[in-house]
């Protein structure tokens, strides 16, 4: 029945995807924010971007040394600055880094690129204003078996990166289906929640302005608050009156498009960064490479996945919830209460939702519908590692992170999620239940 209800969901969750609504945003564009080491904006800075050698835009860096270019469509882009334009006593930081190479753009993406500045003589020296370049940006792996072992050296941390986040969003939604029955379609909205909040109280001029780590924890605990609320007030009442799983997945899609449209409308449609953490020197592996900050939210995600593992294990309250997922009637049977159970899982899922938000805006970028963006890649975590299942999401959204990434070494970037979905379709041919899922007879 599971497997059934995943091919059904699947088609649905890439419906909308595709539907007019969704191709309808922004389009593509790269922008940035030029500041120098001082952390004053820089004006006047002229800013190209070329496609096999053809140009296809250019802007000049605005009073607060913001510079936006729209794109014809998603591809890989070179973006360069015009050093003659800089002011005087200003220079790149890296020698040769007028030049951002191989910049991939996905659909629907306004991706941020930064171009670090120093003064002469300064060193290492360098201002903020917005996300790192993608890995390896402005870099040549080289060519030959070298060039390409390090390209796919390269995808790989990528990958695991992209996945780690996928799986922390994903873990509540997995667990909401197996502890309540409901395919919860508002969950890319609590992702969203957590980005947005931890900005609004960090980056937003009109906010309190306190550092993003205290940030992030506020954004975690109101997006806890958040799916307890929803829980106790919506989701609790309508379980109450018998209310069909159907019904409650249609409930959810409302719900999520009131959410994001809500936040649309408090934070607005302006993509932004995080003023913490934007401009950090890549570190380099061998052929790898990747910023402290990445790294840093990779090991976190991690230790959070454990966590959350050792909770299912080893305490009362996570046995409590595999036993609710496992079979809900007897576990109630047994004394477990069922209701506070599921309460439960919908605070934890609100906080790692929000927590997947933080991360993800934080190696990406803010904007008010980037959890639904990310919703098709938590749904195929989910139901390729087993619906209702903790483990498999995470797991699952581990390998929909990698062949996403893996993908573009030999196909276009729009693509990417193509190919996961293929990976999941064949994976879901040989065992319908998904990878950690259990088989289950029908009739």
């Amino acid at each position: 029945m599971r497997h059934r209800l995943a091919v059904a969901l699947l088609i649905l969750c890439a419906g909308l995807a595709l539907s007019p609504t969704a191709l309808a945003q922004e389009g593509e564009a790269l922008r940035g924010t030029l500041r120098g080491p001082d952390d004053k904006p820089v004006q006047g800075v002229k800013i190209t971007v070329t496609e096999d050698g053809k140009q296809v835009g250019e802007a000049e860096t605005s009073a607060s040394g913001r510079w936006e270019i729209e794109l014809p469509g998603p591809g890989t882009y070179d973006v360069s600055v015009d050093v003659d334009s800089l002011p005087e006593g200003l220079q790149l930081r890296q020698e040769g880094g007028e030049t951002l190479s191989d910049v991939s753009v996905q659909p629907d993406q306004q991706r941020t690129v930064i171009f670090p500045l120093t003064t002469p003589g300064a060193g290492g020296a360098g201002g903020t204003g917005g996300p790192s370049p993608p890995p390896g940006a402005g870099e040549q792996d080289g060519g030959g078996v070298s060039g390409s072992l390090g390209r796919v050296a390269q995808l790989l941390v990528d990958g695991v990166k992209f996945g780690v986040i996928i799986a922390i969003s994903a873990i509540g939604l997995s667990l909401i289906f197996g502890t309540a029955g409901l395919i919860n379609f508002a969950h890319g909205e609590m992702v969203t929640l957590g980005a947005v909040v931890a900005f609004l109280f960090s980056t937003a001029a009109a906010g309190p302005g306190i550092q993003l780590i205290p940030a992030a924890l506020l954004a975690v605990i109101v997006g806890g608050l958040a799916g307890g609320a929803m829980e106790r007030g919506l989701w609790r009442p309508l379980r109450g009156r018998g209310t069909g799983r159907i019904q409650l997945f249609i409930i959810s899609i409302g719900l999520s498009l009131l959410l994001r449209h809500v936040i649309l409308v408090l934070y607005g449609a302006q993509p932004n960064s995080y003023a913490d953490y934007t401009l950090q020197r890549a570190l380099r592996f061998g052929p790898v490479s990747i910023t402290p900050r990445d790294l840093i939210v990779v090991v976190l995600s991690f230790l959070a996945l454990i966590g959350v593992g050792l909770m299912l294990q080893r305490t009362r309250i996570g046995k409590a919830m595999r036993a609710v997922s496992d079979n809900r009637d007897l576990a109630e049977a047994s004394g477990i209460d069922v209701s506070r159970v599921i309460l439960v899982v919908w605070v934890m899922g609100g906080m790692l939702a929000a927590l997947g938000g933080v991360f993800y805006g934080l190696i990406e970028i803010v904007s008010w519908d980037m959890g639904f963006n990310l919703l098709l890649f938590m749904f195929a975590g989910v139901i390729l590692g087993g619906l209702g299942t903790a483990y498999g999401a995470m797991v699952g959204s581990l390998v929909i992170g990698l062949i996403a990434q893996l993908s573009t070494l030999y196909f276009s970037v729009e693509l990417q999620f193509a190919w996961a979905l293929a990976v999941l379709i064949l994976v879901l041919l040989v065992r319908p239940q998904g990878i950690f899922g259990r088989a289950e007879r029908i009739g």
